[in-house]
């Protein structure tokens, strides 16, 4: 009996120093004379003994302990869509019952990030994009994804002229092509580095003799440090070089489409949405067509148009020589009993740009569709037009990133459409302008340096072999695989799929062409034969060899972000 009083007293004891070393203070342990425990041991059970969020009076049971124990593991297994979904602020919540009158088509969020046009102020100094003038259709200019990408193609593909290739220490590959304008007595140059290519035009008056290709390359750059280039000779070079100028250059546009019904204001809530009204239909109707996938031929967007695993139908267009394939929500494959909807997701959250059509007076917070590829939305609601004419009005607002530059065509002020191919023309205008300018913002600006990178190194060294090759070295030449053919000349698409090509163009250079390829800690894989319209492909599904890890990290497919 003693015994267990001393047990009593001593567990009591080490109860209350532990608890005291988290800022609590206990009488007894404190006028405790008698310390049976040396200090160390009472030091070892402070750092065995687990912080409490309030004292101990007795030792826990354990059915609580077992109670805890479920807690936490409810919590680390509990569905990561409740800690990345982002939350409408509370206190809005509740005002959007109490507010009377038209809310905004769109709310910033509470971080930050995010430019809205036209801005909640109602400032015209504060808009980025803000503007009176707008209403002409003839003010509606398409931005050029690249404006030099075909000055190539237009003053040297089909004239006689001379192309050149160097591996500088510091600049890395350099290709210069150069031809004499006779007639003008002119010479003009184009030099291809990793960062950008620069385009020149020269008098020829200028100089006592015909200048060399590194005097050429130095006047355009003058980081060019090189003393000397090798001649071109490769027969099919123009085609090579046309092909790496214009990489860039794509007639096709996929833009996603989000229903967001009145009170909606989760992801989970718009992507769940199954039923169209006749309002969002008309919508639908002015953007394009409705198409059966089945059999499709024309631009599919990453759709499927053979087993229909992305539904039976989808909005399609042409528009000035582009063809734009929407990615509707509603019609995409509905996964009952799952809230994130991946299905749906893997094609809206691959898109950079969206448009969201709001019924109702819910606004759309910038941020809440959560993707690494979403840079700017579109947001249309329709509104009651003048009542003299009886016509539908159509309110629009923009909102993107905030390393977005501004882009046009400028809206309207107030942003109110009444007539609806003014309407068309506007927005698909201001999608296409909105994707190209998205393109500038930091994550998909490093990533298109990096694919521009890996493209030109595939050139100097297939331009150079080959070269080589028509020279008379036999031990560079090697028969061309379909693969490697395939990979030079196919058409450009967008520019996801041109880092792929870059990564399957540069592994066919260096493999056939007999030159050491780099590798780290793994043997070098084989080139990846994609199947038919491997162009139209998600850009979500990059091999692990083709990106750093940061940015296969940013290029994460959704299923892996939701």
């Amino acid at each position: 009996m003693e015994r267990e009083k001393r047990n009593d007293m001593s567990s009591s004891r080490k109860r209350s120093f532990t608890f005291g070393a988290y800022g609590s203070v206990d009488g007894d342990t404190c006028g405790d004379e008698t310390r049976p425990e040396s200090a160390e041991g009472n030091t070892l059970d402070i750092l065995d003994s687990p912080p409490r969020d309030r004292q101990p009076s007795h030792p826990a049971s354990s059915n609580q302990r077992d109670t805890e124990l479920f807690e936490i593991i409810e919590k680390l297994q509990g569905s990561r869509i409740d800690e990345q979904r982002c939350e409408f602020p509370l206190p809005l919540k509740s005002r959007l019952l109490t507010i009377g009158g038209e809310l905004p088509l769109i709310l910033a969020p509470k971080l930050g990030g995010y430019w809205i046009d036209p801005p909640l102020e109602r400032l015209a100094d504060v808009s980025p994009t803000s503007s009176c003038h707008g209403l002409e259709p003839e003010s509606y200019d398409i931005m050029e994804r690249d404006a030099e990408a075909r000055i190539y193609h237009e003053f040297f593909r089909s004239r006689y002229h001379h192309s050149f290739t160097a591996v500088d220490p510091s600049l890395g590959p350099l290709v210069l092509s150069v031809r004499l304008e006779e007639e003008e007595s002119k010479l003009r140059v184009i030099l291809r580095m990793k960062e950008c290519s620069l385009h020149g035009v020269f008098s020829v008056s200028l100089f006592p003799n015909i200048p060399s290709a590194v005097e050429l390359a130095k006047m355009l750059c003058d980081r060019v440090t090189v003393s000397k280039f090798d001649v071109v000779g490769y027969l099919k070079a123009p085609e090579l070089i046309a092909t790496f100028d214009e990489h860039r250059v794509s007639p096709n546009f996929k833009f996603g489409i989000l229903y967001q019904k009145n009170g909606q204001l989760t992801e989970e809530d718009i992507l769940c949405n199954t039923q169209e009204s006749e309002e969002f239909k008309e919508l639908l109707s002015i953007l394009g067509e409705t198409i059966q996938l089945q059999g499709f031929a024309g631009f599919r967007g990453g759709l499927d148009v053979c087993h229909g695993q992305t539904g039976r139908e989808a909005i399609f267009t042409s528009f000035h020589g582009r063809e734009i394939m929407f990615h509707v929500a509603t019609r995409l494959p509905f996964t009952e009993g799952d809230p994130q909807q991946l299905q749906r997701k893997r094609h809206i959250g691959n898109d950079i740009v969206a448009l969201v059509y709001q019924e109702g007076q819910t606004p759309f917070l910038s941020d809440v569709i959560k993707s690494h590829f979403l840079h700017c939305f579109l947001v249309v609601r329709r509104t009651p037009g003048p009542e003299d004419t009886g016509k539908t009005a159509y309110r629009v607002s923009v909102t993107a990133r905030e390393d977005v530059p501004p882009f046009g065509p400028f809206l309207p002020d107030p942003p109110i459409f009444t007539d609806c191919s003014l309407l068309r023309e506007f927005l698909l205008t201001k999608l296409i302008n909105a994707e190209i300018s998205c393109y500038k913002a930091q994550r998909f600006s490093r990533l298109e340096l990096r694919t521009r990178s890996l493209l030109l190194e595939s050139l100097q060294v297939e331009l150079a072999a080959r070269s080589k090759c028509m020279m008379g070295n036999p031990s560079l030449c090697a028969p061309p695989s379909s693969e490697g053919a395939r990979g030079v000349t196919e058409g450009t698409g967008g520019f996801i799929e041109n880092f792929k090509r870059a990564i399957r163009v540069r592994s066919h250079s260096f493999e056939t062409l007999g030159v050491t390829r780099k590798t780290s800690g793994s043997a070098a894989q084989k080139p990846k034969t994609d199947k038919d319209g491997e162009g139209d492909k998600s850009p979500g599904h990059l091999s692990a060899d083709s990106l750093g890890s940061a940015e296969l990290k940013d290029q994460a497919s959704p299923q892996d972000e939701t």
